[in-house]
């Protein structure tokens, strides 16, 4: 099979699939070595994005997922006739910011950053889709360990969890904890404008 072909395969692939999936199982599928494969879908990224078209191939991490382009977000939101999601609220950006940088983690350390119950703000994030279940901690009790997932990748525009902004230092070296999303995404709108 030539390289268009395997190329239009993945593409049917991410297509039909919608939800993202792992090089490893594109690989897999096509009978091709990882190597080869991570080559072929980088092509098609790039191809993706020098296109003027209405689609675009993400990197979440090892998967990819095949989107529409935030260009158009609005006429695809109009055409499904799809109503605005709420906004988060305070809380909830500031439990999302302290999952993102510390996880995994347990909501008992959630609220220790907080200093409140963040019981209804974990549970919000997760019907949300944003935050999940990790598995559990070898404490008694075995409290539930929490993390972020792909579709709070998808949101932020990040490729990896590795790829959040540094947190901003206080003038005696320690990490600014009360802190928000909104701020640190706020400061690298800044930086990248500057």
């Amino acid at each position: 099979m030539e390289n268009q072909n395997y190329k239009a395969a993945i593409e049917a692939i991410l297509f039909a699939n919608g939800e993202p999936i792992s090089l490893s199982r594109i690989a897999e599928v096509l009978e091709l070595d990882t190597e080869f494969a991570m080559q072929l879908m980088a092509e098609l990224v790039d191809e993706y994005e020098q296109k003027d078209g209405g689609l675009r191939i993400l990197r979440l991490e090892n998967a990819y997922q095949m989107t529409t382009a935030k260009a158009y977000a609005d006429e695809v939101r109009r055409a499904m006739d799809l109503r605005r999601n709420t906004p988060l609220s305070q809380a909830a950006m500031e439990v999302l910011a302290i999952v993102a940088y510390n996880q995994p983690v347990t909501k008992a350390f959630v609220e220790q950053v907080r200093g409140v119950d963040c019981s209804a703000v974990i549970q919000g994030l997760m019907t949300k889709n944003l935050v999940e279940e990790r598995g559990r901690l070898e404490l008694p009790g075995h409290p539930l360990l929490y993390g972020t997932t792909a579709v709070f990748l998808r949101c932020f525009g990040l490729d990896s969890i590795k790829q959040l902004p540094p947190l901003p230092q206080s003038e005696t070296g320690g990490v600014l904890v009360e802190t928000t999303l909104d701020e640190i995404i706020e400061a690298q709108d800044q930086e990248t404008q500057e």
